[in-house]
């Protein structure tokens, strides 16, 4: 599929920028860390978390192509309260805060395509925080394996949606511990909805979770 106009735009004007690669599982930036400059995610993808009491990484968002982070930063100057970590191997281009903010406010198109992003975003972590508050384990994970699906699912010849996430990722973005996870996975392969292999998770028909998960609620 061609790029639209907006991505044409943004990666036209971070093309000439410092281009960084990063490694999965590798540090982009740590809380509290003074940020003077913009991440454009080009190729792959970068997670947004913190930690819990007991270490375990708490996802709120994870970035793909093509958009830049933070915003928060952009816009308000506000401290960074998050780590950002390579997902996958990723690639950056990077540039001044103080540069974007002056294209951005010259491109509303670019605005305005980020801004749909960043709520589409936020919804995510409103309903991420429905089940957490008022769910069980099961309808968090129904939740985040329904939202990997819409994001990041490759669709399969048969129909069905592969995840290259693992089950420590799952249990990062609902709030679960890794075992909790495993457990309810467990559950979901009896009905024959989830079947795991060394190419991924592969979700057979999005409509039984998405049913599966109306009864949750």
């Amino acid at each position: 599929m061609a790029p639209d106009k907006v991505t044409q735009k943004l990666e036209s004007y971070f093309v000439d920028k410092p281009r960084v690669s990063y490694a999965k599982g590798e540090l982009l930036v740590s809380p509290g860390e003074d940020i003077n400059q913009v991440f454009f995610v080009a190729k792959g993808r970068v997670k947004a978390y913190e930690l819990s009491y007991r270490g375990d990484e708490v996802v709120v968002n994870v970035i793909k192509p093509p958009t830049f982070f933070p915003l928060s930063w952009v816009v308000n100057h506000t401290q960074n309260r998050f780590f950002y970590k390579a997902d996958t191997d990723c690639e950056v281009y990077l540039a001044s805060a103080d540069e974007v903010l002056d294209f951005i406010k010259t491109n509303p198109d670019v605005m305005f395509n980020q801004l749909k992003r960043l709520y589409s975003a936020l919804d995510g972590v409103l309903g991420r925080m429905v089940h957490m508050m008022s769910g069980t384990a099961k309808s968090r994970l129904l939740y985040e394996l329904i939202m990997e699906c819409r994001r990041f699912g490759t669709q399969q010849s048969d129909g069905s949606c592969r995840l290259d996430a693992s089950e420590r990722d799952l249990a990062g973005r609902a709030g679960l511990t890794r075992e909790t996870v495993s457990r309810e996975m467990s559950k979901l392969k009896k009905q024959g909805w989830v079947t795991i292999s060394g190419k991924g998770i592969f979700i057979h028909d999005i409509k039984d979770l998405e049913r599966a998960l109306g009864t949750e609620l």
